[in-house]
């Protein structure tokens, strides 16, 4: 792992730690900053961990079959070895592989996440894999087809507001024909597509009165102008995008390199990463909103070469996780008071 030679010092700055998930080889990282000033990686094993949701006390994280809420175990101002998080796995949701995308939880608590096989928003239940509650009109049943590949959720005061889709399609796995310029937008409330022509659009996020989003397969971060239906790109970023998060005027943008499949080729990111004499990088991208500079970076090297989602950790030096494959989670015990 190699860092830009800020990033640290603005994680420090900024008081944050930043989580990550990568599906590819089946790991969340927590990376904050040490007592020491050096950069703080703890990674834990979940199979296909996906999305990834802040909750009041920690977060929740997607996986192959499963939702789990983590939960901080530490009091404020006390210390677990050195870190000052310990987020435990308190609760999970057994949803069947239904490919969890985005989730996002509503001002009421309520936790809602992208369905993308089903094509539908969902939330989870108690007696079931999912509560579907709301899809595309365009999708004439529920099916485990993946038909549109809905990806994205955007949540505008506390509610499901926008989702992206790769494209307005009604058949199995039909998005697949349509990924250079099939990407949509669509207006929850009103199911009314407000955008469209992009090209494998992912990780719609509503920050200071705007919808931003990533333009994936352009490798564009922008914004949607929703009075003009147009796309207004700020940023060209280096390799195939997911996972988007904001702490005020700076954007954390996570990047994959692309799979060299029938799903990430042909796609406008190749010629202008030909264009621009790159080569596509895995890591995050950290975007000052106010020029569209990319200021401060982090780049994976070995195995990890795809990420999905990234959220940031307000108030967090550097944190720890408990995961299943040791036997430390016998031996962390709480009382409720």
């Amino acid at each position: 792992m190699d860092t830009s030679r800020q990033l640290v010092s603005w994680l420090h700055e900024q008081q944050l730690s930043i989580a990550l998930s990568t599906y590819q080889i089946g790991k969340l990282f927590l990376l904050g900053v040490k007592p020491s000033g050096e950069l703080s990686v703890f990674e834990r094993n979940f199979s296909r961990c996906m999305g990834l949701c802040p909750s009041p006390n920690g977060f929740y994280l997607s996986s192959l079959n499963q939702i789990w809420r983590f939960e901080n175990m530490l009091e404020p101002g006390q210390l677990h070895e050195q870190f000052d998080r310990l987020y435990v796995p308190q609760l999970s949701y057994t949803t069947g592989d239904l490919d969890i995308h985005d989730m996002a939880l509503t001002d009421a608590g309520q936790l809602i996440f992208v369905n993308t096989l089903f094509g539908c928003l969902a939330t989870v239940s108690a007696t079931h894999s999912f509560k579907p509650l709301w899809k595309p009109a365009f999708l004439s049943k529920l099916a485990a087809e993946d038909r549109c590949h809905l990806n994205g959720l955007a949540m505008m005061d506390g509610k499901p507001s926008y989702v992206t889709a790769v494209a307005q399609c009604d058949v199995a796995d039909g998005w697949r024909e349509h990924r250079t310029q099939g990407g949509i937008v669509i207006d929850v409330a009103t199911n009314e597509i407000v955008l469209s022509g992009l090209s494998m659009p992912h990780s719609p996020r509503w920050h200071n009165g705007k919808l931003w989003l990533l333009n994936s397969g352009t490798g564009e971060f922008g914004y949607a102008d929703l009075s003009t239906g147009r796309f207004e790109p700020i940023c060209f970023c280096p390799g195939y995008m997911r996972g988007l998060a904001f702490h005020g005027q700076f954007a954390l943008i996570g990047l994959s390199k692309p799979r060299n499949n029938k799903t990430f080729t042909g796609l406008a990111l190749d010629e202008q990463l030909t264009k621009r004499n790159a080569q596509p990088r895995c890591g995050i991208q950290i975007v000052d909103l106010r020029s569209g500079d990319i200021v401060h970076w982090l780049r994976f090297e070995g195995l990890v070469e795809e990420l999905y989602d990234v959220i940031v950790l307000p108030g967090v030096r550097t944190s720890m996780a408990l995961g299943f494959k040791t036997d430390e989670i016998n031996r962390v015990i709480s009382i409720e008071q």
